[in-house]
């Protein structure tokens, strides 16, 4: 199967994940479940903090804030297993946002070097 990285855009909540909406943290609970009844594999994730903790570096000089000043930001990323990228956008739609939407790319095939025996 493919893999492909899906970032999660999304709003801020203000006053964070302890705000959230009760619904929104049980759909992310159920959400690994989901994706395997759609035949698919989450095999890594990513849970960021808010965006006003990122640092930026920009032709060498760094500065406070995200990458790009926008009302959403990515708040979390995933590599998903898919059959192919229809499969992985099926999956992508329950993907639960609050205030946002979902990126999906397809990864590169990079061979991974098998460790040396000792």
């Amino acid at each position: 199967m493919a893999q492909y990285a899906v970032f999660i855009y999304e709003a801020e909540i203000p006053g964070g994940w302890d705000n959230a909406p009760a619904e929104l943290l049980e759909a992310h609970e159920a959400f690994p479940g989901r994706v395997e009844e759609l035949g698919g594999k989450i095999l890594n994730g990513l849970a960021l903090q808010p965006a006003d903790t990122a640092r930026t570096v920009r032709g060498g000089e760094v500065a406070d804030g995200p990458f790009s000043d926008s009302k959403q930001s990515i708040g979390g990323a995933f590599v998903l297993e898919a059959k192919d990228i229809d499969h992985a956008l099926e999956i992508a739609k329950v993907v639960p946002v609050h205030d946002g939407g979902v990126e999906i790319r397809p990864l590169f095939d990079v061979p991974q070097e098998e460790p040396e025996a000792a």
